[in-house]
């Protein structure tokens, strides 16, 4: 384990072997967590999306430590330390099993406290959702998704180029950043000074492309499968996706196995639910509802008959 103390004095960045494979991350801890929280964050970029150097507010890892949770934020497959080894996670399969693995061993002898509470942001809600709908989904005492959806923002016209399936993955060619701006980080008084710019850009592996493309699609069929309790949130000022009280009841409705399903806007944030002025707003509605996971799993525990075995 590699452990660089820099990062803050409550949050570490931590490097773990997972098969083989190096998997990386920020991790806060606490003695006897409440529970665990694995952020995975989207698309070209890294677990520093939820720690804010910028909006020290804004840390999903400060917030959760502080309120008893040990919270880890997660280098997707394929990114941070295990860019180099991309091309062993290419199936969804390896990279769902690898990120099982990669909590696995940053959890290694440490407790979970009621469980492992799931949440993404945008292309990190690919990974989550698989993950949920999993054999081992069962296992997570919850899932949030954040900044996706199935139909892209009527006023963001290359997203439409981005999912269409009939244009090839990178043919669609790459939007102005003006337009990417405008997508993810407008209005500017949603976001301190310096927000975007703090933000690492860090090069994703070339099947994120692809699946951009397959995830509308993919969804209704992975949401069905998902057996926990599932929070959506999007943004007041959603502009890659759909937004709105339809786009939030039309993403709700697909989690049809799900015993409690949840959809929610985030007022004045942007896609960028976690770096904006609002990201503790944010984060503790998020919280709140993993600590109500806690409590049902508890119950559901409290309530199941022993084995004739667990008597003897």
């Amino acid at each position: 384990m590699t452990i660089c103390p820099e990062v803050s004095a409550d949050t570490v960045a931590e490097v773990r072997d997972v098969g083989g494979l190096p998997f990386s991350g920020l991790v806060a801890r606490v003695p006897e967590p409440r529970a665990v929280i694995v952020a995975l964050h989207g698309g070209a970029t890294t677990s520093a999306y939820y720690h804010s150097q910028v909006h020290p507010r804004a840390s999903l890892l400060t917030a959760g430590a502080a309120l008893g949770f040990t919270v880890i934020a997660l280098d997707r497959p394929g990114y941070g330390a295990s860019h180099d080894h991309a091309s062993r996670l290419v199936s969804p399969r390896s990279r769902v099993e690898a990120a099982f693995r990669a909590i696995d061993a940053f959890l290694d002898g440490a407790s979970r406290g009621a469980g492992v509470f799931l949440m993404a942001h945008s292309m990190g809600c690919v990974l989550a959702t698989r993950m949920a709908a999993s054999q081992r989904g069962a296992e997570l005492l919850g899932l949030e998704i954040a900044g996706t959806g199935r139909v892209p923002h009527p006023d963001t016209p290359f997203m439409a180029t981005l999912v269409d399936p009939d244009v090839p993955p990178g043919h669609a060619g790459r939007p102005r950043r003006s337009a990417l701006r405008e997508a993810l980080w407008k209005p500017d008084y949603l976001f301190p000074d310096g927000a975007d710019t703090s933000m690492p850009i860090a090069p994703g592996p070339s099947v994120e492309g692809a699946e951009v493309k397959t995830w509308p699609a993919e969804l209704p069929a992975m949401a069905a499968q998902v057996l926990i309790p599932v929070h959506i949130t999007l943004g007041q000022y959603e502009r890659a996706w759909d937004s709105g009280p339809e786009a939030l009841a039309d993403l709700a409705s697909l989690f049809t196995a799900s015993p409690r399903v949840v959809a929610a806007e985030q007022a004045d944030a942007a896609h960028n639910l976690s770096l904006g002025w609002t990201a503790l707003s944010y984060h503790l509605k998020v919280l709140s509802f993993a600590e109500e996971c806690a409590i049902a799993r508890e119950r559901i525990l409290a309530e199941s008959p022993l084995p004739p075995e667990a008597d003897r």
